[in-house]
């Protein structure tokens, strides 16, 4: 069975979908079968990883509002090991569709069920809200890494974040778990990027990764080569960080 993490914060601009892309790229530098499903309706998953999303006929939103089988939609990336479920624009409305469906908080579950044997890990990018679409990556998942940027108002909303893991662990899906909170963005000159690392750590020394991502320009520039740093520039700060992160979670998960 695959190991799922969903990769959640409300916050926008914390590092979700660079996390996304470069912890499933490096999985797959590990020999793991890795699939990103794309949750965002921005889709930076999946021009990220090489597929423009204009062309993109079937896509998760399908998946999840129409029944279509989700073999159909998967795509192959250039990386050996790494495949995209991609998203497009339609997938914002596929919330107000879904409101008056039965079991609306499950679509995505039910959408993957029939290939969780197929993949090692699947990776699931949500959007910076804790709207539907995020509700049902997190009752999908086994558990969920909370990226954390390593700024001024980095804890702001955190609380309200692990509130609603709180209930979707009451309510929807009793097995998830957090698998960690990944601190982001991190300026080892900047007293404030040391006196977040210092605050979270205070607060959440139990479930933070080891592991934290440097602010790298390769990491910041590889989305418009529409590639995973790690093909960009494997032996940049940011390439070599999440590879360490993938085998933090390789470690953890016992795989």
């Amino acid at each position: 069975m695959s190991k799922i993490i969903a990769i959640a914060n409300q916050k926008g601009g914390v590092g979700k979908t660079t996390t996304a892309i470069n912890l499933a790229a490096s999985l797959a530098a590990l020999e793991y079968k890795t699939l990103v499903v794309d949750a965002d309706p921005q889709a930076n998953s999946t021009s990220g990883l090489g597929i423009d999303p204009k062309g993109v006929e079937t896509s998760v939103y399908e998946c999840m509002v129409d029944g279509v089988d989700v073999k159909d939609a998967i795509r192959p990336t250039e990386i050996d090991y790494l495949y995209v479920l991609p998203s497009h624009i339609d997938l914002v409305g596929a919330e107000v569709e879904m409101v008056s469906i039965e079991r609306r908080e499950e679509k995505m579950k039910e959408a993957l069920q029939d290939i969780t044997g197929d993949y090692d890990f699947i990776i699931i990018d949500c959007s910076p809200s804790l709207g539907l679409i995020t509700i049902n990556a997190l009752t999908t998942a086994n558990s969920v890494l909370i990226p954390v940027q390593c700024e001024y108002f980095a804890l702001e909303g955190l609380g309200k974040l692990l509130n609603t893991i709180k209930i979707i662990q009451s309510r929807l899906n009793t097995y998830l778990e957090i698998e960690g909170i990944l601190l982001t963005m991190y300026d080892v000159r900047l007293r404030l990027s040391n006196q977040v690392v210092e605050e979270v750590r205070k607060h959440f020394k139990s479930i933070m990764f080891n592991t934290i991502i440097p602010r790298n320009i390769k990491l910041s520039e590889s989305p418009s080569f529409g590639v995973p740093a790690i093909a960009h520039d494997a032996e940049s700060k940011g390439s070599v960080s999440y590879l360490n992160l993938a085998k933090e979670i390789v470690d953890k998960n016992g795989v």
